[in-house]
């Protein structure tokens, strides 16, 4: 009889090499192009159900990914609460966003969710060894906030008076998305392969969210015309299976507060797609957000001088 051999955690690195800043770019373009996906697929599919349905999609892709591969999903390796605890924050998130959207203005309610990296980086200040947040780090992911907010901050001004509720849900939900982060790298988690970290969370939320687009008395699917069927397709392909299974690598052996700051980028991408594929136009206040956040994370990737010895 063979023994099983238990593999150790995976070391976490301490800084970001160029891979993985060229994987959490990439994430943030996926993610910022499908926003413009969701946007089209709304037109058909009813919100919290799309994201259920997507939860669904995805996590079966990720399934049968994992069996080719031949990664364990299944052994016990202590992950199993805390899996189905980031399912249920997972789930809770979008439910929250997709709602919080609907009673605010859309680039408020994304402002406030991308204020998440705020939530990891006071987390891991006292959680996580060797991710302190000091000033320029502090100074930096501020820096990437208000490129953000610069960013959105002209379609905020559109007409109608955004509510309170909309706009504290939307931060309820970046408040998840950052406490999600931080049950990662805290628990056994840390040590279980991306895709197990991620089927979790898209078996459990795709269990909830579906059911609660029924009860939240959503239409449900009501066009299915080609741009919808192939917006939706790509959620649940590029975004929910490959680019949060790439996210879930990057989380687990890289600091989360210097991720985080990367994913200010998403919003800004979003915008340029917006302008690529909508026509929207690109401004002066994007161009200077770009600025803004490429200073915030030059100050939160910067390596620290080395201190002089005695």
């Amino acid at each position: 009889m063979t023994a099983t051999r238990k593999l150790a955690p995976p070391k976490a690195a301490t800084h970001l090499d160029l891979t993985a800043i060229l994987v959490v770019v990439a994430c943030c373009a996926c993610w910022g192009l499908g926003q413009v996906a969701v946007k089209v697929a709304n037109s058909g599919i009813s919100p919290v159900l799309q994201a259920g349905l997507r939860s669904v999609f995805s996590g079966s892709l990720l399934f049968l990914w994992a069996r080719f591969r031949g990664i364990p999903l299944f052994e016990k390796d202590g992950t199993l609460w805390p899996g189905i605890v980031c399912g249920v924050l997972f789930a809770a998130e979008f439910l929250l966003l997709y709602v919080g959207i609907d009673k605010t203005a859309a680039s408020r309610g994304i402002v406030f969710l991308y204020t998440a990296p705020f939530v990891v980086a006071f987390c891991a200040h006292f959680l996580i060894p060797g991710d302190r947040l000091d000033l320029p780090k502090f100074v930096g992911l501020a820096a990437a906030f208000l490129g953000v907010a610069i960013a959105m901050g002209e379609s905020a001004a559109t007409p109608g008076r955004p509510t309170l509720l909309g706009d504290l849900l939307c931060f309820a939900a970046a408040v998840l998305w950052g406490i999600t982060t931080i049950v990662v790298r805290t628990t056994p988690l840390k040590a279980a392969s991306a895709e197990k970290t991620l089927l979790y969370q898209l078996a459990v939320s795709g269990a909830i969210l579906v059911p609660a687009s029924l009860l939240m008395g959503e239409p449900g699917i009501t066009d299915l015309r080609p741009a919808v069927v192939i917006s939706f397709a790509y959620t649940f392909i590029a975004v929910a299976f490959i680019s949060f299974t790439a996210w879930f690598w990057l989380v687990r052996n890289y600091p989360p507060t210097r991720l985080s700051a990367f994913t200010f980028l998403t919003p800004v991408m979003g915008v340029i797609a917006g302008n690529l594929l909508l026509g929207e136009a690109f401004t002066a206040s994007l161009a200077a957000s770009l600025l803004l956040i490429a200073a915030g994370i030059y100050l939160v990737n910067r390596t620290p001088a080395a201190k002089a010895g005695p």
